[in-house]
């Protein structure tokens, strides 16, 4: 089992403030549609809304396909339930933190299918995960920035 955690902060100096408004417009945006947060995904596609705030998407993520199940735990938890695939468990993306030091947290607890626990594969596994969630991490905010930039124009 793979298990990561990694927290971020939302506002560094020298770039524009996000609120938490913002950043969680940001998240409900990234878990309807990863693409342009996501690097290594491929698909992404809502198939069924079992909920205002529970759906089910089909993703492809470096050549895997998936199914998850979102819950939007409003204003501050995104969480991704992995249902089939190789690769099973559960991402976290968490908005931590008082108003003036936001921070943003993603969390994520996998088990990959025929690989055994704490080998060189599922170590090789885990650190292509960390980096891409990072990236994603990233990249949400960066995208966040833009929306917030415009806003206040």
């Amino acid at each position: 089992m793979i298990f990561v955690t990694h927290s971020l902060p939302v506002n560094e100096s020298g770039q524009a403030a996000v609120d938490r408004a913002a950043l969680w417009d940001g998240l409900v945006a990234k878990a309807n549609n990863a693409l342009p947060f996501v690097a290594a995904m491929t698909h992404c596609e809502v198939l069924s809304r079992l909920g205002e705030d529970v759906f089910d998407r089909a993703i492809e993520v470096r050549g895997q396909a998936l199914t998850e199940r979102v819950t939007l735990e409003r204003p501050h938890r995104v969480v991704f339930t992995r249902l089939t695939g190789p690769v099973l468990g559960t991402i976290t993306n968490e908005i931590e933190g008082p108003d003036d030091a936001l921070s943003l947290r993603f969390s994520f607890a996998l088990a990959v299918l025929g690989v055994p626990g704490g080998s060189a594969e599922e170590q090789r596994y885990a650190e292509g995960m960390r980096t891409d969630y990072l990236k994603a991490v990233e990249s949400t905010l960066a995208a966040v920035r833009r929306v917030t930039l415009a806003r206040s124009s």
